[in-house]
């Protein structure tokens, strides 16, 4: 079974007497331990279908299954639920609190999500700040890191609840060149280490290469 099945999906945003269909029955499948990205133009349907995948928004029609569980039909609370215990998400902006440390900002999901407890929760920071090269940074603010050490920080943080999903909208979009090489290849270790799913979308040719399976949206439409 795959991790991700989509079935026939549709999205349309209606805005007064406007309809704009964003996704246009679509249908895929992703599996597990998978590395995908969706590229496609501005407009074109890949932040849809993250939130579609990623629990934030549910489909005008169609079936959206994760991890054999139909998501579509859960309710908001339930969605939050499912998103906090299965999915991480990784920010083009971080979306790191700036009153926070690397260390906190990691912790923050053990606490809120997870509830772990104190040793636990140390455990799973130390390791997963070693993973991604950062454990030196631990006890940094974020305006004391550069932009490929919050992104780092992102992923971490994202990766520390466990997942078997991690969407990223544009992960790359505020990083230069050669940081933004190292962020996506570390998103593969990341990978490879834990065999989670990654999801991402991007604009950035070099960013394309790097993914296994690339699905390209025009007008809401695989192509």
């Amino acid at each position: 079974m795959a991790l991700v099945q989509i079935e026939n999906v549709s999205k349309t945003y209606k805005t007064g007497d406007i309809e704009v269909k964003a996704l246009n029955d679509i249908n895929l499948a992703i599996e597990k331990s998978a590395f995908v990205s969706f590229v496609g133009p501005s407009g074109s349907g890949k932040t849809t279908m993250l939130n579609m995948i990623g629990c934030l928004d549910k489909p005008t029609k169609g079936k959206i299954l994760i991890d054999d569980k139909q998501v579509d039909i859960f309710n908001r609370q339930k969605r939050a639920a499912f998103r906090g215990q299965r999915i991480g998400f990784i920010f083009q902006s971080f979306n790191l609190f700036p009153v926070l440390t690397a260390y906190e900002n990691i912790e923050y999901p053990l606490v809120m999500i997870k509830n772990e407890p104190l040793e636990k929760r140390k455990e799973l920071i130390l390791d997963i700040l070693d993973s991604v090269n950062m454990l030196n940074q631990k006890d940094k603010f974020p305006d004391q890191l550069s932009g490929g050490q919050k992104q780092r920080v992102a992923i971490a943080r994202a990766l520390v609840t466990q997942p078997k999903l991690v969407m990223a909208d544009e992960p790359t979009a505020n990083l230069d060149k050669e940081s933004s090489i190292n962020v996506i290849r570390l998103m593969r270790d990341m990978k490879d280490k834990f065999s989670t799913t990654f999801i991402f979308s991007t604009h950035d040719p070099q960013i394309m290469e790097e993914a296994e399976i690339t699905y390209n949206l025009v007008d809401g439409k695989l192509s």
